[in-house]
């Protein structure tokens, strides 16, 4: 029978030391694998987000254009009858704005005020129940990518005193 020290026991030992170490070695290379991975996931994620939102700066430079077509083409109606390719080239501009992911933020008169995604300008007297709801759109919002680009400025009901 060999002892406890016998070359057979210690190469059984030093094969179980080894065996252990390489399971550690695979199972820290394998958390750096998927360490890695996920970082490269992250980073994919960043720069896609930032792609999105590299042209924010000219399309609001084109918001502030279309707001002066806006006018322009309301103080036209104004005056009389205004050519259908106006309305075309302002729809056109819409068209392209919303390619690039712009979308109107929709505000409807009487609604409840949100502070989260409008901005109240102004006040205006109403009734206790309009206490708090929009009582008109100054200018208008726009979303781009899903987030707030510009939040519309809105006038609200305050309850008279």
């Amino acid at each position: 029978m060999a002892g406890k020290n016998s070359p057979q026991d210690q190469g059984s030992e030093a094969l179980e030391k080894l065996t252990k170490e390489r399971d550690d070695y695979l199972a820290g290379w394998q958390r750096a694998k998927a360490d890695l991975s996920n970082y490269k996931k992250d980073e994919l994620k960043r720069l896609e987000e930032i792609a999105r939102f590299a042209n924010a700066e000219i399309i609001l430079d084109l918001i502030r254009v279309l707001d002066s077509f806006e006018l322009g083409l309301s103080a036209m109606e104004r005056m009389g009858e205004v050519e259908k390719g106006i309305y075309l080239i302002r729809g056109q501009l819409e068209d392209t704005l919303k390619k690039y992911g712009l979308e109107r933020i929709e505000v409807k008169e009487g609604a409840p005020f949100d502070p989260g995604l409008q901005e109240a300008v102004a006040s205006v007297d109403g009734e206790e129940a309009q206490d708090g709801h929009i009582a008109g759109e100054v200018e208008r919002g726009y979303l781009l990518h899903g987030r707030v680009l510009r939040a519309p400025k809105v006038k609200v009901y305050k309850k008279r005193t």
